[in-house]
């Protein structure tokens, strides 16, 4: 008696399955879906600021924004700056759910974690995702940064929380504002889940794009007033400094 069925004809393995790079479109010689060259290509963040990833001339240098008004996160972890093709990537699962692109870079940021876990960098006891307001939540029918998280999460085996933070205002959107109207729209923006237990705990908030740090300072500077010993930020890439060519 055989407990499965005869079949003698080939099966499709998908874990062996040939992935097309989502940006030549030539096939890829990895298991992602994006090629060697593709990846090498890539605007990856070289010098930065050693606190918020800005980019900088040299290695080893803290930006004049973080020396004059230190942030109350404490490090800033991203792979890429904002260029081409990232910005591209990042718009268009951001604005056109194309998913896959989404994916794609949070397997990348994955790997690009793992990689700065083993040189020493303390890993979070949780990822929290930078919320959404209600309405803008209904008008994009999802928030990216969530996402990104959940993806992280399974990946690095890490615990999530998507509804320890909310956006209970519906502030304008952030893109097209300086730093200081930035930090405007954000006061009091946020706040937390009602009974919200941080005291002592090491979080990593979870975006897409860093820009002038306003989000990540608001909400970074509520966790640590709840109690929170540490945050860092993990986003996919961060800005150039306005004016600097870049």
């Amino acid at each position: 008696m055989h407990c499965q069925p005869r079949y003698k004809k080939p099966v499709y393995i998908w874990l062996k399955n040939k992935q097309i790079c989502l940006l030549c479109d030539e096939p890829s010689d990895s298991a992602l879906a994006l090629c060697a060259p593709c990846l090498d290509e890539l605007p990856w963040l070289g010098a930065q600021c050693s606190v918020c990833a800005l980019p900088l001339p040299a290695s080893g240098l803290t930006c004049g924004q973080c020396l004059r008004r230190p942030p109350a996160f404490h490090r800033v972890i991203a792979p890429w700056r904002y260029d081409f093709p990232v910005d591209s990537l990042i718009s268009r699962f951001k604005h056109h759910e194309k998913w896959p692109f989404g994916r794609l870079m949070a397997e990348l940021l994955g790997q690009f974690l793992r990689y700065r876990f083993d040189e020493g960098l303390p890993q979070p006891d949780s990822l929290l995702a930078v919320p959404l307001s209600r309405q803008r939540l209904r008008q994009r029918g999802f928030n990216q940064a969530g996402m990104l998280a959940q993806w992280l999460g399974r990946q690095l085996q890490m615990n999530v929380q998507t509804d320890l933070l909310l956006r209970p205002q519906d502030t304008p959107a952030q893109q097209g504002l300086d730093a200081r109207a930035r930090q405007r729209n954000l006061r009091q923006a946020f706040t937390l889940a009602e009974g919200a237990s941080l005291t002592g705990r090491h979080l990593a908030l979870v975006d897409d794009v860093l820009t002038t740090g306003a989000t990540a300072q608001a909400l970074a500077r509520l966790l640590i007033k709840a109690g929170a010993r540490r945050v860092d930020v993990y986003c996919l890439a961060r800005t150039a400094s306005p004016g600097s060519g870049d």
